[in-house]
Formats: C-alpha cells, sequence, structure tokens
C-alpha cells in the first residue's frame, strides 16, 4: 500500500504538471471505485472543472478544482494515478480515465481496492477515516509534545500507537519498522515504559525516514509508481522492512519477523530495545 512518502511523491509529481488544466471526459470502466457518486454524476460533477491543487494528507490525495467539489483518491493497496501527456501512451488496464485540455489523467488499480470521493471543499467530507485523521507525520503539529500528550496515556505497543491514523496520519508499516529501527526502540515496547529521550529519539527517526523516502521517489515493493509512472528508488535504503533473516546493519544479528497487532513486524533483537 503506497504510504507517507510515496502518496507525497505522487503528489509532487502531479502538482508539476495538473495546476491550470481542465478536464473534458471522464470515462469510468469499474463503477465500484467510485464510492458516493453514479458513474454518470461523477463524471457530470467534474467535466469543465479546471484543477487549482494537487493536495495529500495522510495517506490521501485530493484534487482541488475551481467548481464545488473536489476529488479525494485513497489508493488503497495497489492504485496508481499517473499523467499521459499523450493519448497513445495510456495503459490498456485503465479503471477511470479523465482526458484533459492537455494529456489524460489515469487510475489504474491491480487489485482494485481503491476509492475515490466527490467531496466538498471545505468541512466535513463524510468520507470514514478521512475526517478523523491526526496530523501529518511530517508536519508542525507532529510534535514532541503532542505524541508525548498521547503516549504517555496510551496502554498500547508503540508500533500500534505509530500506525493509528487518528493520531498520526501516514506513516505506515515500512516507515514505522524503519523509525521504530533507527532509533532503537523494539516494535514490541509498551507506550508506558517510553521515557521523552527516548521519544524524542523516534519522532527524529520518523522525520529523517520520511524524508529519505520523498528524496528516493518512495519505497517501490511490488506496484508502485509516481505520477509520472515511474518506480521509487527507495527500497535499497531499507534497514529492516524486507530483510527477515540477513544481518542487521549495525551489528549483524539476523533481522526478525514477527506478526504483531496483525501486521508484518521486522526489527532486530540486539539493537532494538
Amino acid at each position: 500500500m503506497p504510504k507517507f512518502t510515496e502518496v507525497e511523491t505522487v503528489r509532487r509529481t502531479l502538482a508539476a504538471v495538473l495546476p491550470g488544466r481542465t478536464i473534458e471526459t471522464v470515462h469510468v470502466a469499474l463503477p465500484r471505485l467510485i464510492k458516493n457518486a453514479s458513474p454518470a454524476d461523477f463524471a457530470a460533477a467534474l467535466r469543465g472543472q479546471t484543477v487549482t491543487a494537487v493536495q495529500r494528507k495522510g495517506k490521501y490525495l485530493r484534487l482541488v478544482f475551481d467548481g464545488p467539489r473536489h476529488l479525494l483518491i485513497h489508493l488503497r493497496m495497489t492504485g496508481s494515478l499517473v499523467y499521459f501527456p499523450a493519448a497513445a501512451d495510456l495503459p490498456k488496464s485503465a479503471h477511470i480515465i479523465f482526458r484533459l485540455d492537455k494529456g489524460n489523467l489515469v487510475y489504474c488499480d491491480v487489485r482494485t481496492f481503491g476509492c475515490l470521493w466527490l467531496i466538498p471543499p471545505a468541512g466535513p467530507t463524510g468520507v470514514k477515516g478521512y475526517d478523523t485523521l491526526g496530523p501529518d507525520a511530517n508536519g508542525p503539529d507532529f510534535t514532541v509534545d503532542y505524541i508525548w500528550s498521547l503516549l504517555k496515556k496510551s496502554e498500547r505497543t508503540v508500533k500500534a500507537f505509530l500506525l493509528d491514523q487518528t493520531v498520526i496520519a501516514g506513516l505506515g508499516n515500512i516507515y514505522a519498522d524503519e523509525a521504530l529501527f533507527l532509533a532503537g526502540i523494539r516494535p514490541s515496547r509498551r507506550c508506558g515504559s517510553m521515557t521523552k529521550k527516548s521519544l524524542v529519539a523516534l519522532h527524529e527517526a520518523i522525520q529523517s525516514v520520511l524524508a529519505e523516502g520523498i528524496t528516493y521517489g518512495g519505497t517501490t515493493i511490488r506496484n508502485f509508481v509516481n505520477g509520472s509512472g515511474r518506480e521509487g528508488g527507495n527500497r535499497k535504503n531499507l534497514a529492516v522492512y524486507g530483510r527477515e533473516g540477513e544481518p542487521c546493519i549495525k551489528c549483524g544479528t539476523a533481522v526478525q519477523y514477527v506478526k504483531q497487532g496483525g501486521r508484518g513486524t521486522r526489527y532486530c533483537p540486539h539493537c532494538q530495545k
């Protein structure tokens, strides 16, 4: 599933080409991807609308238009949103095609778990999970004091806390594992055992792994591509995710894999306490 850095990478690549482009027609090949409108109403609402901005919150993309509706998109497991300058290059597997006055914006989804909603420009959207998102993991409101105020009251494991989207928007499994390794904190550690010093280290680690992920254009494990159709280059930088059984890059101990709260979790039993 595209996480914070992958969705931000898509946002940045699309923000470079979409503002000022106008939707001329919309072709919907898989209606169930649209969650709160019929294909006809969806197309009618977007026809003639001009993109003014491409935004992101957590793992959600938001296309801002000059009209009364915005478009909210969650890529889920395998969704992609790619701009194609030429119609001849369009993939045959396209599920939704937004034909623009210049080029085409195409939504494809191998497992078809993605979701698209028409939402109002301001106020509650009615989209479950979106309206209750916590602050972005690299935003100004995501401070050590903010985390501390919630962490000290939680009885969960640190990793479960990090994956709660109402606490932190967008972090995701890959970057939670990587940040915990960098900070030297075991994923199964209880929130109540955390000190302010260890929390500062974790906050810095989260910022570090996210910045690196964005710099390298996201992490492609299977299907992720950015808004230009290119894979991310951050996989080579991962210290523990996908490296179970391999030697830890710091101490040489084999990286362990466990299921924690239903999520695959990787960590070094020597370096993380």
